[in-house]
C-alpha cells in the first residue's frame, strides 16, 4: 500500500527498496522482518561482524600490557580506532590531526554521562545553591545521575521545558543562569525525534561559566556530528546504536578539562605508579579506563566507521530524513493514531513515536511482532517526559538508512490489522 505522503514521486522512489540491507545478515536472512527499532539498537553490517571474529582470530590478546606482536597488535586496534572516532565527530587539533587522547572508551553512553556525573561536580565545584540545568526529553541516563549528584552536593535540578516540542531561546534564557554549573542535554531525543540546536544552549553555558554535555546516542549514529560546530564541552554516545558492537561507547572531551577530573573507576591501566600508600594516575585518556580494554569491540567500531563512511553520512542522514517523513505521513495518516510529536515528519531524526487509541503499546508491540514488525513500546527511558506529554507509555517506529518504504507499509497494515483486532473488524 502507498500511504498518502508529502513526499515526491522521485522521493519515493529513493526509498522504494535498500541497497543496504544486503550488508546486514540478520535483514538479508530475514527478508520477511521489518525491523523499526535502530533507536534502542541498530543491526549490524557484516564488515563489523567480520571484524569482532578476526580480532579474536588473528590478534586475541590483553592490549597494554604485553610486548609481544599480539599484544602490541592488540594495543593499535584501540589506538587506531580512537584517533578514527576523533575525526569522525571533528575532534581534531589545531595541526589538523585527530585528538584521539581525547576520546575515552566507555561501556556506553550511560557509563559515560555516569563518569561526567561523578568527576564534574569536583571540577566545577557544584554545591549547595548551584544548579544544573537538563532538559525534559532526557533519557533517564542523563537525568538519573545528575539527580544524584544534586541530593550528594545539595545543587538544584532544573528542567528546561518544550514549546512545541523545542526548547526555545527564551526556555534557555531563563533557566540557565549565574548558577548553573552545569547543563547536559540530549542532541536528539529517542522519544520525539526532534534535534535540539546545541549551539545556543553551549553558548548561554559558557556564558555563565558553565560546562555543556551532550547525549549524543541519538545524534551521531544519523547526523555528521562536529564537536567544534556544536560547541561543547564534552559527548557522549555508544556504538551500538551505529552499527557497532555492543559494550562500548564514547566519551569525547576537552583535554584540559578530562585533565582536571579525577578518575572515575580505579585498577589496571588507569595507573602509572602505586605505592602502599598512593598512587599516580595515567594520562588521559587511560586515567579513564581502568581493567582491560574491549579491544576487540575497539577493532570491530573502527570497522564500522569506515563502512559509515563508504556509504557516507550525507546519503545516511539524507536518505532516513526521507524515511522518517514517510513514516510520520504514514501514521499520521490512520484516523486512530496520534503521533506523539511534531506532526511535520521533517523534524523528526530516526524515532517517530504514537499511540493507537485504546490499545496498550504493549498489545500493540506484541500483535506486529506476530507479523515481523519490530517496534518498541513502553516509556523509552524518558518517563518524565511521557509525564510532561500526558503519556504513560507510547509506541516507537524508528528507522535506520538499511530501512525502505516496504517496512513502513508493512507497519501500517500490521497497524490496521491491530485495529482490526480491537474493534471487531475483519
Amino acid at each position: 500500500m502507498t500511504a498518502s505522503t508529502t513526499l515526491t514521486a522521485d522521493e519515493l522512489a529513493l526509498i522504494a527498496q535498500s541497497p543496504y540491507k544486503a550488508d546486514f545478515p540478520l535483514l538479508a536472512d530475514n527478508p520477511d522482518l521489518a525491523f523499526l527499532d535502530s533507536a534502542a539498537t541498530s543491526q549490524r553490517p557484516r564488515q563489523v561482524l567480520d571484524a569482532q571474529r578476526r580480532f579474536y582470530e588473528t590478534m586475541n590478546a590483553n592490549p597494554l600490557r604485553g610486548l609481544y606482536r599480539l599484544s602490541v597488535e592488540a594495543t593499535q586496534a584501540i589506538a587506531d580506532a580512537r584517533a578514527h572516532i576523533a575525526r569522525t565527530i571533528g575532534a581534531v587539533g589545531e595541526d589538523g590531526e585527530p585528538a584521539a587522547d581525547d576520546v575515552v572508551f566507555t561501556r556506553n553512553a550511560s557509563e559515560s554521562l555516569n563518569l561526567l556525573a561523578h568527576t564534574l561536580p569536583d571540577v566545577v565545584g557544584l554545591g549547595p545553591g548551584d544548579e544544573v540545568c537538563v532538559s525534559i526529553m532526557e533519557h533517564h541516563s542523563n537525568i538519573i545521575p545528575w539527580q544524584q549528584v544534586c541530593r550528594r552536593t545539595g545543587a538544584k535540578l532544573v528542567y528546561l521545558r518544550l514549546d512545541d516540542y523545542r526548547i526555545t531561546p527564551e526556555e534557555v534564557a531563563r533557566k540557565i543562569g549565574p548558577r548553573t554549573k552545569i547543563v547536559s542535554v540530549t542532541h536528539v531525543s529517542n522519544v520525539l525525534g526532534v534535534e535540539n540546536d546545541i549551539r545556543p544552549i553551549a553558548a548561554a553555558a559558557h556564558a555563565v561559566g558553565a560546562l555543556c554535555v551532550v547525549d549524543g546516542a541519538q545524534s551521531v549514529p544519523h547526523l555528521k556530528v562536529d564537536v567544534r560546530e556544536l560547541g561543547c564541552d564534552f559527548l557522549a554516545f555508544s556504538a551500538h546504536k551505529m552499527g557497532g558492537p555492543m559494550g562500548i561507547g564514547v566519551l569525547w572531551g576537552k583535554h584540559d578539562l578530562l585533565e582536571r577530573m579525577p578518575p572515575f573507576l580505579t585498577g589496571g591501566e588507569m595507573i602509572d605508579s602505586v605505592t602502599e600508600e598512593d598512587a599516580v594516575w595515567a594520562p588521559v585518556p587511560q586515567k579513564f579506563e581502568a581493567g582491560t580494554q574491549d579491544a576487540a569491540g575497539a577493532y570491530a567500531f573502527d570497522a564500522d566507521l569506515t563502512y559509515l563512511e563508504s556509504v557516507g553520512m550525507e546519503e545516511v542522514e539524507g536518505r532516513e530524513r526521507l524515511l522518517a517523513r514517510y513514516l510520520t505521513d504514514s501514521l499520521a495518516g490512520l484516523d486512530f493514531v496520534t503521533v506523539v510529536g511534531p506532526a511535520d515528519g521533517a523534524r523528526h531524526v530516526g524515532a517517530v513515536s504514537f499511540d493507537v487509541r485504546g490499545v496498550h503499546p504493549h498489545d500493540v508491540a506484541s500483535i506486529l511482532d506476530m507479523s515481523g514488525v519490530c517496534i518498541r513500546a513502553g516509556h523509552h527511558c524518558a518517563q518524565p517526559l511521557l509525564t510532561y506529554l500526558g503519556y504513560n507509555s507510547t509506541c516507537r517506529a524508528s528507522v535506520a538508512f538499511y530501512n525502505d518504504k516496504a517496512d513502513i507499509d508493512r507497519l501500517v497494515e500490521g497497524l490496521e490489522q491491530v485495529w482490526s483486532i480491537f474493534n471487531g473488524r475483519n
